[in-house]
């Protein structure tokens, strides 16, 4: 039997799950294909994930993908400054790409559309549109991110992303105004977002939690790659090592809390897993028990077999998902304000959270240090809370109750 029709944008393949975006994308793409004919259409950033378009087909009714040459995407971006839009616009710009949704729903009669990343409304602004349902997962305040760049930089960069964050925030708004939904990865964000907002515009702004797959991150299960692991005793960081927030998060971790953490535990390692390392984040491994792993088959037991977790992220919006996996892997958390918003995680569980450089690598050696350890004597029950707050089929009712149809 058939579905009825959906047109599904990403402004990246969401597939597979091994980062934040895509994690989401993906969780949200196969709740939709349970009911309707998902009509696909996504951008392959890295052609390590080329080899996965065989396997995403299998969710969705007909896919649709461009590879995306970085560099061509750069030099298209540099467009923005003649036509007054943000540079993300021209940057996800694809004539390929517009043909192909323009057509899809003139042929398949499409009345529903989900757009993922305001990179990809763009798409979905022609008139032929005008009667779709439209549903934009815009899931962080990406306008926010470039405003808190800019506070970190100065000069010519400076100007760049205040530039990028004004223009942007403006076809945000613009956004919001043409569409039906608007969708964020947190109440906190959805909030930042409506205050903004006409008043007539803000009830179409609602907050959406990102889950976790407490089956996949569990930690009752067998790990194929145990015995691979670079250290015996180590704290971890995990996430893409090409994304500045994450970049800039390790730096800061390495510079003003590592020394102090290292100096009271001196033989524990620090393991940063993730794909795409930046040369900053190499040059680290070349410090003594300092341990970059680059891309890793499983990400889980670089987060199974560390004594805690650390996100000590400075420039962040929305849920950190490596946050929700460690919780559901029940491991201790140590994290910035930045990172624990949208979870919230109440004072029961074992998440710590600190700014202050000194109280973080404090938190982290009360956590490691077996002498600690053994007089602090508590029960980590921080897979309780995600059981009951993050899993994805409760995350993802709000969305569901849009499209009506059962989560």
């Amino acid at each position: 039997m058939s579905k009825p029709p959906l047109l599904f944008l990403c402004h990246r393949i969401p597939f597979p799950p091994n980062k934040g975006d895509k994690i989401r994308s993906f969780n949200i793409l196969q709740m939709l294909n349970k009911h309707y004919d998902v009509y696909l259409g996504c951008f392959i950033d890295d052609p390590y994930d080329e080899q996965y378009v065989e396997t995403l087909k299998q969710y969705c009714h007909q896919l649709f993908y461009r590879k995306q040459n970085k560099l061509l995407a750069k030099i298209k971006g540099l467009s923005a400054f003649v036509t007054g839009k943000p540079i993300t616009l021209p940057y996800y710009y694809d004539s390929a790409m517009a043909v192909w949704c323009e057509n899809a729903i003139k042929q398949y009669n499409i009345e529903k559309v989900f757009i993922y990343s305001s990179s990809m409304a763009q798409f979905c602004e022609a008139p032929v549109f005008e009667r779709c349902q439209r549903v934009i997962d815009f899931v962080d305040v990406d306008s926010d991110k470039w405003r808190q760049y800019a506070d970190s930089k100065s000069g010519l960069a400076k100007f760049v992303f205040q530039r990028e964050f004004k223009t942007l925030a403006s076809y945000e708004d613009r956004i919001c105004q043409q569409f039906d939904a608007s969708l964020f990865v947190s109440p906190d964000e959805a909030q930042l977002f409506q205050d903004r907002q006409a008043t007539n515009d803000r009830p179409k702004v609602k907050g959406i939690l990102n889950g976790v797959d407490i089956s996949f991150f569990n930690p009752s299960a067998t790990l194929e790659h145990d015995n691979k692991l670079p250290a015996e005793r180590f704290i971890s960081f995990t996430g893409a090592m090409d994304y500045w927030a994450n970049v800039d998060a390790v730096l800061w971790f390495v510079e003003h809390c590592w020394p102090i953490v290292k100096a009271a535990e001196p033989s524990l390692s620090f393991v940063i897993a993730g794909g795409n390392p930046t040369s900053e984040i190499k040059a680290l491994g070349k410090q003594q028990d300092i341990i970059v792993t680059g891309r890793v088959a499983d990400i889980r037991p670089f987060m199974a077999k560390a004594e805690c977790i650390v996100a000590p992220l400075r420039i962040a919006r929305g849920i950190q998902n490596k946050v929700l996996e460690a919780m559901s892997l029940d491991k201790p958390v140590v994290c910035t304000s930045m990172a624990m918003e949208g979870i919230n995680a109440p004072s029961h569980t074992f998440c710590q959270v600190h700014d202050d450089p000194q109280d973080f690598a404090q938190a982290v050696i009360s956590l490691v240090s077996p002498a600690q350890k053994a007089a602090a004597q508590v029960k980590i029950d921080n897979r309780a809370w995600i059981e009951a707050h993050f899993t994805w089929q409760a995350t993802l009712a709000p969305l569901a109750k849009l499209y009506q149809i059962e989560p």
